[in-house]
């Protein structure tokens, strides 16, 4: 589609701000192109190896592009954004960075993944030999800026949004953030052409693409978080051959949850050729955490759902 708007990825910054000079002002109703840069703010590309990763600059991941903003958004409003479309760009990248992910303490080294993936999404990514991923493109990093002066990290979501790594944010999706300065000043980068819900090694694939959006903008909406609604199922595009499922049980959901990946791990080690580091960011990408039960105290059930299509 021709939007009414377009913002190149050239207008970026690394952090939310509520003092930064918007990139672009936009009435309600109105559509914007948006470039992206991936999550290493450039640092790694479709030809990067294992050294490029070592010696990955952490002040330049996760760049977001904007800020946007909004004609008549005031506190208490709530931005709502609609994807129209991704456009990806046919290469992404994954990895287990030292330090970072649920596992961190069980894989110390890095490990790196470039992933070719068609543009137009007919095919799943490639993982290697063993394993193959459905694709879904989606924004991880979108908000707005924070009532609070100073410089905000952008790796943690908060309130208005952020690095929210929910993949529903995708196509036909609208999300809703609530504002707390005014204009709201949008931006939004770190988009994904594929990832499992909890991002478990801390990298989807991550991959930079083109994104159109719809701004639509709610008076008094007064929200306390983000929401946000689908057009549709969400896993379809996965679940034909069903998936294997692994438990956590205790009285810790964080502890529940490695558990519960590290039971997936051993069990895809156990069945196919593929690493355990390749295993970890296999289930990154393509495997779902959820609570199962959080009410039968003192334990808690954890699993981890995984599609059987990855492998077979």
């Amino acid at each position: 589609m021709v939007c009414n708007h377009t913002i190149h990825k050239h207008h970026h910054h690394f952090g939310w701000d509520n003092s930064l000079a918007p990139a672009l002002s936009v009435t309600p109703g109105q559509t914007i192109a948006i470039e992206t840069i991936d999550a290493s703010g450039g640092q790694l590309h479709a030809g990067s190896t294992l050294d490029d990763l070592r010696a990955l600059k952490f002040e330049q991941v996760n760049p977001v592009t904007g800020p946007i903003h909004i004609d008549g958004a005031e506190p208490g409003d709530a931005v709502a954004i609609t994807f129209l479309d991704f456009h990806p760009s046919g290469w992404g990248w994954t990895a287990n960075i030292p330090g970072f992910g649920l596992l961190a303490d069980d894989f110390p080294d890095p490990a790196l993944h470039i992933w070719n993936y068609e543009k137009n999404l007919m095919r799943p990514a490639a993982f290697s030999p063993m394993g193959q991923v459905a694709l879904k493109p989606f924004v991880g990093t979108i908000g707005l800026a924070l009532a609070e002066t100073g410089l905000h990290s952008v790796v943690p979501p908060r309130r208005v949004g952020g690095n929210l790594d929910i993949r529903d944010n995708c196509r036909g999706s609208t999300l809703y953030l609530p504002v707390e300065v005014a204009g709201g000043l949008l931006s939004l980068g770190d988009t994904h052409a594929a990832q499992g819900d909890g991002e478990v090694c801390g990298t989807a694939i991550e991959s930079p693409m083109d994104v159109e959006i719809r701004i639509d903008l709610i008076k008094n909406a007064n929200f306390a978080f983000p929401r946000l609604e689908t057009d549709g199922p969400v896993t379809n595009h996965i679940d034909g051959k069903g998936y294997r499922v692994t438990t956590g049980i205790g009285p810790d959901l964080m502890q529940a949850a490695r558990d519960a990946v590290r039971q997936m791990i051993d069990w895809i080690c156990a069945t196919s050729k593929v690493s355990a580091v390749d295993a970890y960011m296999l289930t990154s990408v393509a495997g779902d955490l959820r609570i199962s039960e959080i009410v039968d105290m003192p334990n808690w059930v954890v699993s981890f759902y995984f599609p059987k299509s990855v492998l077979d």
